[in-house]
């Protein structure tokens, strides 16, 4: 072996590891699939004037939480009625007192919850952490416990002890803005895109990156690198992600201020496709993209703007679509909170996890 050359790779680790941040793992290989052909296909469209949809306008300054360390209820003001209450306030500080006051998407399997944190100042990097809800409903952990579960003052505590034991914390990686955390209710794995950006909603490159996430060890272990062009129509990527029961892929872009594209495709490990359904919503929830959630229960998509949902039966737009402006509903709220992702269970139960303070808030029906 030469020593000149094994010193010189350990110095190189050593710098990406500094520049890198925090426990990033510059050992852990990965397959990257760099995919050719375009992963769009753009289709003729027809303007559908969701009636019911009003679009929310984007609130100067977001209201922290009534309660900061206690119970919350979020109503709806308008539309289809929906009452969330605190289910989890979640820690904050965050593990080693890392800042965990910005979380960013979020995904509900099984007995886990799945949050994924992109701090700031990490710029484009985050980790994912898991919060095995059975071991911290056998505890009988309150909000405020789990909220405070990092904090010095837990320190000694053997409830606060035994509740970090269920949380995992993954290992930091290239997240982009991270607000795309997807379960594929089909193949059972975790997806994510990787929109990095080098300002908020502003792309470093017109390249899409898919990851998907290892359950078990919470960081990749696949990636595609695709591009979504077709003729005219290039998007950068998907900011939001969604999967169907039968395995189907979705997001939606505003392409202008008040209309909404819809986008339905395919991931596997080598090939991305997507097309632009035929229907464009004419008005949007709100200005931000926020989310996308799907209801296994009921068959629909819910598109996330700030305080502002709507929703859409996926069977709508198969084929040609055939949906109608009836068939398209939604709920608007006034706490001026920033919604930042929405997940179900598979009887309907929607979570909702907002910031301003961090917590998850569970529906009280299942009819939404």
């Amino acid at each position: 072996m030469c020593w000149r050359k094994f010193w010189r790779g350990v110095l190189l680790v050593g710098a990406l590891g500094w520049l890198w941040g925090p426990s990033v793992s510059v050992a852990h290989a990965m397959p990257i699939v760099h995919q050719r052909s375009s992963g769009l296909i753009a289709t003729r469209t027809r303007l559908l004037n969701d009636y019911r949809v009003k679009t929310w306008s984007q609130p100067r300054h977001y209201r922290h939480a009534k309660h900061l360390h206690n119970l919350n209820v979020i109503k709806r003001a308008q539309g289809r009625a929906v009452t969330f209450k605190t289910a989890y306030l979640l820690p904050n500080p965050g593990y080693r007192h890392q800042a965990w006051g910005n979380p960013q998407g979020m995904a509900l399997v099984g007995r886990y919850l799945y949050v994924v944190y992109c701090p700031t100042a990490w710029k484009n990097r985050g980790r994912i952490v898991r919060f095995d809800r059975t071991k911290l409903a056998a505890l009988k952990a309150t909000p405020r416990q789990l909220q405070r579960a990092y904090t010095k003052a837990a320190k000694h505590s053997h409830q606060e002890a035994a509740i970090r034991r269920a949380i995992k914390v993954g290992p930091a990686f290239i997240t982009g803005h991270g607000q795309s955390l997807a379960y594929n209710w089909k193949d059972h794995h975790l997806y994510m895109w990787c929109d990095r950006e080098s300002a908020p909603r502003v792309p470093t490159n017109q390249y899409g990156y898919i990851n998907r996430i290892s359950a078990r060890s919470l960081r990749p272990n696949h990636q595609i690198r695709f591009r979504l062009r077709s003729r005219h129509l290039a998007v950068p990527g998907g900011h939001v992600l969604a999967f169907d029961k039968q395995g189907r892929a979705y997001f939606w872009t505003r392409p202008s201020a008040h209309r909404v594209n819809l986008y339905q495709g395919k991931i596997t490990l080598h090939h991305v496709s997507f097309r632009l359904t035929h229907q464009v919503l004419r008005h949007s929830p709100g200005p931000r993209v926020q989310n996308i959630g799907y209801n296994p229960h009921n068959g629909r998509l819910y598109l996330v703007s700030d305080d502002s949902v709507a929703s859409l039966p996926v069977k709508s737009l198969r084929g040609h679509g055939h949906l109608t402006g009836k068939r398209v509903r939604w709920t608007g709220f006034t706490p001026r909170r920033e919604f930042e992702a929405l997940a179900f269970t598979p009887n309907g139960r929607a979570y909702l996890m907002s910031n301003h303070n961090p917590e998850i808030l569970k529906s009280t029906g299942t009819k939404w």
